[in-house]
């Protein structure tokens, strides 16, 4: 890891035997409802992780560390040594009771810098923290969990997803009027989340769809697309999603449309979700 102080650069390399023995080996110690209340659960991970910026390799590691910093999902916080870029202090602090101050920097490499886009903790009250760093992930421009390209956050390796062929009978209202209708459902099930039900392009009024530049990325289905329903002259906007190419493990998705349950009255089996 390369730091700056001033207008002097100066090359500083974190210990390789910095001790985090500690930490209990990802996917053996499930975090628990504490994480709610600003609790933070760390796991020793073994995936090769890399990041890139501009097409340049930020970090490039096979120790990193898996942070919850809330409930949902986890954070790599990667060691100083197996980061490429230079990191510049700005100034920053940002306070944590649970993980303590975190001095904040800016990433620059290979003439490109992302402000404010680090974090190190050199007093953390969590001994195993001294030592990494925390990278945003959007300020990076990939990231990739050994060859393969990660979307959205880290995986959580206690998230699951399954996706089963069904033959319920779902509905879609939107303003009273019936945009869709079913027989033929896939249903998805996501730890944590209520089941999703995609439906062929076939079973739904596509009249009524209007393209949507929105975009959102998952890191177990991968890039949905959008698109906005009109009825009765009123644009509800982006309450349709559709995965295209989804990834391996929903593939079974690809091409259906899922309605947003909360934006919209769908019905299964006569019952409102």
């Amino acid at each position: 890891m390369t730091t700056t102080t001033g207008p002097t650069t100066t090359t500083t390399t974190t210990p390789a035997t910095n001790d985090r023995a500690g930490l209990p080996e990802v996917g053996t110690a499930k975090p628990s409802a504490a994480n709610a209340r600003g609790r933070v659960h760390a796991e020793q991970a073994h995936k090769r992780v890399r990041a890139l910026l501009a097409g340049h390799v930020v970090v490039d590691t096979i120790r990193p560390v898996l942070v919850w910093e809330g409930p949902h999902y986890p954070v790599y916080y990667v060691p100083a040594e197996d980061v490429r870029a230079a990191l510049e202090p700005n100034g920053k602090t940002v306070r944590s009771p649970s993980r303590g101050d975190a001095a904040r920097h800016d990433v620059v490499i290979g003439g490109h810098r992302a402000e404010d886009a680090a974090g190190t903790y050199p007093d953390s009250p969590v001994p195993e923290f001294q030592g990494l760093v925390r990278l945003d992930w959007d300020a990076m421009d990939t990231w990739l969990e050994e060859d393969e390209i990660v979307y959205g956050h880290a995986r959580n390796p206690y998230h699951r997803v399954d996706v089963m062929a069904s033959s319920r009978h779902v509905t879609v209202e939107i303003g009273g009027v019936t945009v869709a209708d079913s027989v033929r459902p896939v249903v998805l099930f996501e730890t944590g989340l209520r089941p999703r039900y995609y439906l062929p392009l076939t079973d739904v009024k596509t009249e009524l769809l209007r393209p949507s530049d929105s975009a959102t990325h998952c890191p177990y289905k991968g890039t949905a697309g959008y698109f906005s329903v009109e009825v009765d002259g009123r644009v509800h906007e982006d309450v349709v999603w559709i995965y295209r190419t989804p990834l391996p493990e929903s593939i079974k998705v690809a091409g259906l449309v899922c309605f947003y349950d909360e934006k919209v009255d769908v019905y299964v089996d006569g019952a409102h979700t």
